[in-house]
């Protein structure tokens, strides 16, 4: 050990006698400045003008250094992105320095082994290394002290993710050093290298028995992990390899310049020790062979508590998960043979709890229902043609892929639309995992969980929609005011059936099952029939759970199911003048009842979120059997029950025709003024008034629960679609929705997969105090290392 030290302490000081090792550190501090000013300034910037993180949970920390909404744009992926290109210029003369200037004999007649002539050159290298992340470090002392709370396990660990880089890096430098006795060529090979095991990920991706070997022995987005916070013994174990590899390769080259051994041995050498690394990298990233340590202060990169409970109760067989692509459908191109080593890492926080899950492709070409479908592109091609088109296109072969008729064999996948889905099986069971049409694409954790939850359980939560008289349809993805888009809608994944509810309609003159969790009345046009009446009565009466979503001016038609249960639709529309908006939206508040649904909701109740209604009646209510609470309500210095005349410009258009109420439907009268007053002599009430109420009461050994709202738009189509953006807060319609049904169902689904938040979620920095760092980092510490390097250079020449 001693003698391994005594080379490294030489190399060093040969290193920071010159201008080279001195050069580097320089730059480099010189660039990190640069990039954590520029990523403080934006940060900043952004809070400063919001006035704070208002409505919006910002992971700080992580935006800082991993950069999740500018990728690549976070401190250390900039930098591990730069890194490779100045390891080579201190690594490219370790030993053909030695070699050129004929020094190396001197070390092979010396009492020195190979091994302590290797060893020795790589701490040199590593302690340099240290010195760079010692640099890094310094920038997350400066997070730590400036980012209120900042997750200092996330930074801790990501620290770690670039000295294992660096280390073998360092390693590859010192072979590429060995083969040859030119500095510059050792450097351009080292880079040569890099490129390698960095583009290698990429190669014979589509061949099924060598795709993994590639994939685990690219060394791209290896960090990535570390750099969120996640420590796993599959990324250690192949930086752990991969350095071992290239030093073992540095061994064998050395010992071959002293012994006349056979090529065929030299040879083998190497080919045992990377089939060696090759098996050590794959067995090590099979799952039940990897162990993780999840850094970050909320565990964001574990499944949350109740997910694990759920994979925890699979215990009886694997998991089968079985993806059909279509060729011609929506989303194909994440489905690609060469990206499905991307797909299977997105199963790993699940293949962690359970690492049975097997997964399966099936790739096929059939009719698409999109409205970009190449049938709607090009009508007059038949289905094989455009076929074969795509499968040129995507530079895959057709043969892999199933025609129409034998997919139709194997699986119905028509009420899928032909999209990519995702099909999982356990125990004889199955259910569908989807795709979606937003940003995200894939489903979370939520969705996830949703499906694998049902795969466990014999009953679902069913909601069902009453249609008696034209009620909101909730099969009806396109109407505006209909509801299919929050009930059945595959493509959106805050949909009732993505988030694990079954839904069912309810016909005209037929009795409520009472195996459901909920009925749903919404906004009916007309009187119900007394059948119906009784119908719905029975239902309440024997403690069945409903939603009642109401409109202005349908007190006649509600009345008789609301009266009972000691509610009344106030008279009047429910106006909230704002100068950008149409004054009979109402931007309605959560309550302390409303944030009990769920985590996700207290978050949206402490963000202030709002929900939208778009021509809400107020609510009365009176306490008897029920127990009565508000769930929203509108602002009480901005909203009031309008009952005199309203101008064209003064309600929305699709709002107005309100039955049985004479001064609304005369509303819109040309010509009057445009601006709407509060008129006391008209009937118009001040003040805070609910929009959506919560009964509860105790019947049958369970709690009843029953909810009405003044508003049945909040749920249709035209508001959980086009979810519309306000100025310093966010509504959370849909969030809202989907807590509501999960409260309905006893909180059966959806699956809470909320985590406690995170509380790096302001930067106490001040411009000035960001100049001042900036003059530190870019000026003063690079301009005192380029003084004290000159000063012990010029001493070190004059001695």
């Amino acid at each position: 050990m001693k003698k391994i030290l005594r080379i490294a302490r030489i190399e060093l000081s040969i290193l920071f006698y010159s201008p080279i090792a001195w050069f580097i550190l320089i730059i480099v501090t010189i660039q990190c400045g640069i990039q954590y000013s520029e990523i403080m300034d934006r940060l900043i910037l952004t809070q400063e003008r919001n006035g704070s993180w208002i409505g919006f949970n910002p992971l700080l920390t992580s935006e800082t250094f991993l950069g999740l909404h500018y990728v690549g744009l976070g401190f250390f992926s900039y930098i591990v992105g730069k890194l490779f290109l100045y390891l080579p210029l201190i690594t490219m003369g370790l030993i053909s320095r030695e070699t050129s200037s004929g020094t190396i004999k001197l070390l092979y007649s010396s009492p020195l082994k190979i091994r302590d002539i290797v060893f020795g050159k790589f701490t040199a290298i590593v302690i340099f290394s240290l010195l760079l992340v010692l640099i890094l470090a310094g920038f997350g002392v400066t997070a730590m002290a400036t980012i209120q709370s900042a997750d200092y396990g996330q930074i801790l660990s990501g620290l770690l993710g670039v000295l294992m880089l660096l280390c073998a890096y360092s390693a590859i430098g010192l072979f590429m050093s060995c083969i040859t006795t030119h500095q510059i060529v050792a450097a351009l090979g080292t880079l040569v290298v890099f490129a390698l095991l960095e583009y290698i990920g990429a190669v014979w991706q589509d061949v099924d028995f060598v795709r993994e070997l590639t994939y685990y022995l690219s060394i791209s987005g290896r960090t990535r992990n570390m750099l969120a916070g996640l420590i796993s013994t599959k990324d250690f174990m192949y930086f752990l390899s991969i350095t071992g590899l290239f030093l073992g390769f540095s061994y064998f080259k050395l010992r071959s310049t002293r012994e006349s051994k056979p090529a065929v041995i030299r040879t083998s050498r190497y080919i045992v020790a990377v089939a060696a690394v090759v098996v050590l990298v794959y067995v090590s990233s099979l799952p039940g062979f990897v162990g993780y340590i999840d850094a970050t202060q909320t565990k964001r990169n574990t499944l949350s508590p109740n997910a694990q409970t759920i994979v925890e109760k699979m215990k009886d067989g694997p998991i089968e998960v079985t993806s059909y692509i279509n060729l011609l459908g929506e989303h194909f191109y994440h489905g690609t043979p060469q990206n499905r080593m991307i797909d299977i890492d997105r199963w790993e926080r699940y293949l962690r709890f359970k690492p049975d899950i097997k997964m399966n492709y099936v790739y096929y070409y059939d009719t698409s229902f999109v409205r970009s479908s190449p049938f709607k592109i090009e009508p007059n091609k038949t289905i094989k043609e455009l076929a074969e088109k795509y499968s040129r296109m995507y530079k895959v072969s057709l043969n892999r892929f199933k025609t129409p008729e034998e997919i139709r064999k194997i699986i119905n996948l028509r009420e899928e639309k032909y999209r990519y889905v995702m099909r999982i099986q356990y125990n004889n069971r199955s259910t569908f995992l989807r795709l979606y049409n937003d940003q995200a694409v894939f489903p979370s954790e939520a969705e996830t969980m949703a499906a694998l939850k049902r795969l466990t359980e014999d009953r679902f939560p069913t909601i069902g929609f009453l249609e008696e008289e034209l009620e909101r349809n909730p099969a009806n993805s396109e109407g505006g005011k209909d509801y299919g888009f929050l009930t059945s809608e595959i493509t959106f994944r805050f949909a009732l059936k993505n988030q694990g509810f079954d839904v069912e309609r309810i016909p005209s003159g037929k009795a409520v099952p009472s195996n459901i969790s909920a009925l749903v009345i919404a906004d009916p046009r007309a009187n119900f029939s007394l059948e119906a009446l009784a119908h719905i009565q029975n239902y309440i009466q024997s403690g069945g759970n409903l939603l009642i979503a109401g409109e202005p001016g349908k007190q006649h038609v509600l009345n008789p199911i609301l009266e009972p249960l000691g509610i009344q639709l106030k008279d009047g529309l429910l106006v909230q003048p704002n100068k950008n908006l149409a004054p009979d939206l109402t931007l309605a508040d959560f309550t302390e009842i409303t944030a009990g649904f769920s985590r996700s909701m207290a978050y949206s109740a402490k963000d202030s979120d709002k929900v939208v209604m778009n021509g809400a009646a107020g609510l009365t209510y009176k306490k008897g059997t029920f127990e009565i609470q508000p769930l929203l309500i509108s602002n009480a210095k901005s909203s009031w029950i309008k009952k005199g005349e309203l101008t064209e410009d003064t309600v929305s258009m699709r709002k107005v025709t309100i039955n049985n109420n004479a001064n609304l439907n005369s509303a819109i009268k040309q010509g009057q003024n445009s601006s709407l007053t509060f008129i006391p002599a008209d009937g118009d009430e001040k003040g805070s008034f609910p929009t959506a109420l919560a009964l509860t009461r105790k019947i049958n050994q369970k709690e009843q629960r029953i909810v009405v709202t003044g508003d049945a738009d909040f749920l249709s189509n035209a508001e959980i679609v086009s979810p519309r953006y306000f100025e310093n807060y966010k509504v959370s319609n849909f969030g809202f929705a989907t807590a509501l049904f999960g409260w309905l169902s006893q909180g059966e689904y959806p699956v809470d997969t909320e985590r406690p938040r995170n509380k790096d979620t302001r930067i106490n920095l001040t411009d000035k105090q960001l100049s001042m760092l900036n003059l530190f980092w870019i000026y003063l510490l690079p301009g005192g290392l380029l003084i004290f390097a000159t000063a012990l250079i010029i001493r070190r020449r004059n001695k």
